[in-house]
């Protein structure tokens, strides 16, 4: 690395990498974390799966804002010279849309049929949605690894030494 070479927007840089890791850090956290801690904790499973689920939603929302303002962000990194920000833009619209696909399908599904089995006054895993329910929570957990996966490499891309 040249040390007479001034990095171009450095407080931008640093921003960019600061909001990305308290976010890929949120993720994580909740995922990995949280999630079981209150499967661990609560011995009612039903009540452990709402405030898990509770916890999600907000988290999917949250990784729906933060992804557009850090590719709002990337776009005008771009425009300013730093091309590096080019495939971070790209990693940033995967976890986009898997934050969507949380927020919009999985998550709204996922409660549909947990409040009917909830109507009928049974837990969803003994109601005749069990099966859907599960394959649901499969597919979602999936998309959920994908999303850590990337944020993951984010995270080592932000961070790489571009000498």
């Amino acid at each position: 690395m040249d040390i007479n070479r001034v990095p171009k927007h450095p407080i931008a840089q640093r921003l960019f990498i600061l909001v990305a890791g308290l976010w890929v850090g949120s993720l994580l956290t909740v995922g990995y974390l949280v999630a079981p801690a209150i499967f661990n904790t609560l011995t009612d499973r039903q009540v452990a799966g709402v405030v898990a689920g509770n916890i999600f939603k907000v988290e999917a929302l949250f990784s729906c804002i933060v992804c557009i303002a850090l590719m709002v962000l990337a776009n005008l990194l771009v425009n300013r010279g730093l091309s590096q920000y080019r495939p971070i833009r790209w990693l940033l619209l995967a976890m986009l849309l898997c934050s969507l696909a949380a927020s919009l399908i999985f998550i709204p599904w996922l409660n549909a049929l947990r409040d009917d089995a909830l109507m009928q006054g049974i837990p969803v895993m003994l109601s005749p949605s069990a099966d859907m329910f599960a394959k649901l929570h499969g597919a979602s957990s999936v998309v959920f690894v994908i999303q850590s996966a990337l944020g993951i490499y984010l995270l080592w891309r932000l961070t790489k030494n571009t000498q």
